[in-house]
């Protein structure tokens, strides 16, 4: 979301510095208050589109902010045949997930499918490599289930369990 605040603030910078040489400009009073109008109206209209933009999936060729991410977390997939392939991800230093839309490609759908049935077998996550690589290398898969955890170490130095029984006969 902060991206939004760079990207408006930079939107607004250069509509100003337009508007700047609108009224600066040897023309007509008329002419003038008419770029003013259009400024005033470009940016309620500029901050509205990226709101709108914020709901929807971004295709994953415009990722410039995160593009060199090694591997993320797929928290949801939707697949929808010949079109796209929509993702939810959780990138690594990135607080808040963010939804993609990766072309159609059938051999990715399947590898998604089966890291999917994988992770809920083994009750682990779904993770992509290069999320943002324009590749369809077939030697490593894009999607693969996480290994379960290791289990914790015992700890060997811990006295031996006490047995009892209550059929032993007391001493007493």
């Amino acid at each position: 979301m902060i991206e939004l605040t760079y990207l408006f603030g930079a939107v607004a910078l250069l509509a100003g510095a337009l508007a700047s040489v609108s009224v600066w400009a040897p023309r007509r009073l008329a002419v003038k208050l008419v770029a003013l109008s259009g400024t005033a109206l470009f940016l309620p209209i500029a901050y509205a589109g990226f709101a709108q933009l914020l709901a929807l999936p971004k295709p994953v060729a415009l990722e410039w902010w995160q593009a060199n991410a090694e591997e993320a977390t797929v928290l949801a997939a939707s697949l929808r045949e010949d079109e796209a392939i929509y993702v939810w991800l959780q990138l690594r230093d990135v607080p808040e997930p963010r939804a993609y839309a990766l072309p159609w490609h059938r051999d990715l759908a399947e590898q998604l499918q089966a890291a999917q049935r994988e992770a809920d077998e083994a009750q682990t996550q779904v993770q992509m490599r290069l999320p943002f690589e324009n590749s369809l290398d077939e030697r490593e898969p894009k999607f693969y289930a996480m290994p379960q955890p290791q289990m914790p170490a015992k700890d060997v130095n811990a006295p031996p369990a006490q047995l009892y029984d209550r059929h032993a006969k007391r001493d007493t």
